[in-house]
């Protein structure tokens, strides 16, 4: 009778679901995933309004994009929607106390009266685009402060955040977000 068909399958199912069940319990669960540990929040900007500064824009998003690793600037094609606004005036550079979240609006204007004073114009697009991060002036501060701006000096030409001012924007963007509070909105003018 233990020789029967239904005993033999009844058999092999046993052996395999108990194997199964060994190898389960034997092998580590894969670990969740870190993606809101690495997620990469993507912002893009319209410099079509900044003739003059496309280099220094360049630049600027290049040196963020170096030394922050949560969030990324990238141009926005031609016609569609931009967090960031970047705009070349006559005036004081300017811009909106960030951080802006994705969907959301800041403006940047590099206002050429600080580079008739002798200021970088590289130094000047960084810095701007660093208060749309959510980071505010740090004035008077050296030049290895990228947000100490015009109190810096002229003859100034950093134009890379330091390592507590890329802290910063790192943490305002952790887990891939934007922080918990909203962007400030309030322009910040950088006269000296």
């Amino acid at each position: 009778m233990l020789d029967s068909p239904w005993f033999k399958a009844a058999g092999v199912a046993a052996a395999i679901t108990l194997a199964t069940a060994t190898a389960a319990q034997a092998a580590p669960a894969p670990a969740p995933a870190a993606a809101s540990a690495s997620a990469v929040v993507t912002l893009r900007y319209d410099d079509s309004r900044a003739g003059g500064w496309e280099a220094e824009i360049a630049a600027g998003v290049a040196s963020w994009n170096a030394n922050v690793d949560n969030v990324q600037l990238v141009e926005a094609a031609p016609g569609t929607r931009a967090e960031i606004q970047i705009v070349a005036t006559s005036g004081w550079p300017q811009a909106t106390l960030g951080p802006v979240r994705p969907g959301g609006r800041a403006s940047v204007e590099l206002g050429s009266q600080a580079v008739t004073e002798g200021h970088d114009k590289t130094r000047i697009a960084a810095h701007e685009i660093g208060h749309s991060l959510g980071l505010p002036d740090t004035k008077p501060g050296p030049c290895s402060e990228l947000m100490s701006g015009s109190s810096a000096g002229t003859s100034c030409r950093n134009a890379v955040p330091d390592a507590a001012e890329q802290s910063r924007v790192e943490s305002a963007y952790a887990g891939g977000l934007a922080p918990r509070v909203p962007a400030d909105g309030r322009i910040l003018v950088d006269a000296p």
